[in-house]
């Protein structure tokens, strides 16, 4: 238990720079948001979600696999704030991060492992496949969340969905060009978020969320192992000298 928790604090070191500044900058956000309006049990639930929520893909974007526990405890708290706002897409959303990007990387001991030496890239195949994936579940989601339910905004729940759950499942996969279908997600959810604030049915704090999300998914581009080949060497570097030191430590 020991070795795994200095395992999920080392996880926690050696990003880049920017992806701190990112996440103090969203800290700030929610904390002048949080007090900003009457404080009730779903608003500190979000406040948490999205905390966490930021932690997890700032996270990702490092290549770093304490996404896992993140991701599972943001889940919950958004959850929570889906169903207070009708927007039933956004808990199975939840529901397939857990799946797809945080049941893996707690369970499986090679995912964990060095995972920006594992990156991949899309051949025409993969994009082929992505987009009709995503268009599918647009059509399918939308269809049966407008028919079966209540939700006030089914399409816009819907490409939100559509679009995150393929995004996870790339991700899963560890291909770079998840962060295509990231930064279609972010401005999918934050016009959900938008109108769903709009409506009155859910906080600022989710659209602001979103905008983080979509700074993040951008940064990718530049310096996230999944594209900056220099960062990535960087990582893989610092993993292979971790791993050497824990099986020094072991002997």
């Amino acid at each position: 238990m020991k070795h795994y928790i200095q395992f999920l604090s080392h996880q926690l070191k050696g990003w880049p720079q920017q992806n701190y500044y990112l996440f103090f900058f969203s800290l700030g956000c929610q904390v002048m948001t949080l007090v900003g309006q009457k404080i009730t049990l779903l608003t500190i639930l979000t406040f948490i979600g999205t905390t966490l929520g930021v932690l997890c893909v700032l996270a990702i974007n490092a290549a770093k696999s304490v996404n896992g526990w993140l991701g599972v405890l943001s889940a919950f708290c958004f959850i929570v704030t889906g169903f207070a706002a009708k927007n039933y897409l956004s808990i199975f959303e939840q529901l397939a991060y857990v799946v797809t990007l945080d049941i893996p990387v707690l369970l499986s001991a090679s995912w964990n492992v060095n995972m920006a030496s594992k990156i991949r890239k899309f051949n025409g195949k993969s994009w082929a496949l992505a987009l009709f994936a995503t268009v599918a579940v647009y059509l399918v989601s939308g269809w049966g969340i407008g028919t079966f339910t209540d939700d006030p905004r089914p399409w816009v729940d819907a490409i939100s969905f559509a679009i995150s759950l393929t995004a996870g499942v790339i991700c899963f996969l560890r291909f770079n060009n998840q962060y295509v279908w990231w930064i279609a997600s972010g401005l999918a959810q934050m016009v959900l978020w938008f109108i769903s604030f709009r409506q009155g049915s859910a906080t600022l704090a989710m659209f602001i969320n979103s905008s983080v999300y979509l700074v993040n998914d951008v940064l990718a581009f530049t310096v996230s192992p999944w594209y900056n080949q220099r960062e990535r060497a960087r990582l893989i570097k610092q993993e292979t000298a971790y791993a050497a030191s824990l099986n020094e430590n072991a002997n």
